[in-house]
């Protein structure tokens, strides 16, 4: 694995800021951090960086500790933080180059990046909006040719038209060979976007998902008009039913969606409403008090 965690813990006293969280991710996935604010992904990606010490277990990216030997871990890895600071008193060319002759980077990407996000870059930092910001701090973390790209909140204060840039961006790090972690609030985004998905809660691990899984999850709501006949064995395993009032009948399928429909047609169905699970069920499944995509 690229990336290797076991038993990571971080405790501030009685605080368990993250506790025992064991993953792997290889090279070249897209890995998304989901949970609420307090939920320990920032913790998680300051240990993986380096700025932080674990109380208990081992981080490691690439094989190196990502504490003791954090200058290395660095020299791999481009970090966009979810509060991107920059000098105010530069110009967006400036800043791009500043950072791509202190990364040893290539400026030329840096400008075509830029182009790319619609980027003013004559206007002075201190002039821009925050969305702009945002975007010039992109194009300053996803310049490096680094295998290991860490964005906190990368999309934040940007509009959805740029946000689907920003995906697209990502997705093209990925096919360069990069390893992306993707913090992120919106759930639409990280299933777009995202290879599999960790969810966290009060600091605990609480789930990990492939999203192609994921997509392939159905909720069918149904009105039967008389007694369903047993699902064939080889749809049992990938199905859960339920019975509700009046005839309904729920049902969740983890499985191929055709088969099923093979079978629900010989039945007697009044009704009959099916959709697609989402990552947002999985999430649920756990933060049950949410609202909108944030």
């Amino acid at each position: 694995m690229f990336i290797q965690t076991d038993l990571l813990s971080k405790r501030y006293g009685q605080l368990a800021a993250l506790s025992d969280c064991t993953f792997g991710v290889p090279r070249g996935e897209i890995l998304g951090l989901l949970g609420p604010n307090g939920a320990g992904k920032t913790t998680l990606l300051r240990l993986l960086l380096g700025y932080l010490k674990p109380t208990s277990g081992t981080a490691r990216i690439d094989g190196l500790d990502c504490y003791a030997e954090s200058v290395a871990v660095h020299k791999q890895l481009a970090y966009l933080p979810g509060d991107a600071r920059l000098f105010r008193q530069l110009n967006g060319r400036q800043t791009l180059a500043f950072f791509a002759k202190l990364r040893h980077a290539s400026l030329e990407r840096s400008l075509r990046l830029a182009e790319r996000l619609q980027l003013d870059l004559t206007r002075r930092v201190r002039h821009m909006s925050t969305g702009m910001r945002q975007k010039l701090a992109l194009a300053v973390t996803l310049t490096p040719n680094v295998p290991l790209v860490i964005l906190d909140e990368p999309t934040a204060n940007l509009d959805p038209t740029v946000r689907r840039d920003v995906v697209e961006l990502i997705r093209d790090a990925r096919n360069e060979g990069k390893t992306v972690l993707f913090s992120s609030h919106v759930l639409s985004e990280v299933e777009d976007v995202c290879d599999r998905v960790l969810v966290l809660k009060a600091g605990r691990l609480v789930d990990a998902v492939r999203v192609i899984d994921v997509r392939r999850q159905h909720r069918i709501q149904a009105v039967i008009t008389g007694p369903l006949s047993p699902a064939p064995p080889q749809l049992a395993e990938s199905i859960e039913m339920h019975a509700g009032r009046d005839q309904a009948v729920s049902i969740i399928t983890r499985g191929e969606l055709a088969p099923l429909l093979g079978w629900l047609a010989e039945q007697p169905l009044a009704q009959l409403q099916i959709e697609p699970i989402g990552l947002r069920s999985v999430y649920e499944r756990h933060h049950p008090a949410i609202g909108g995509d944030e």
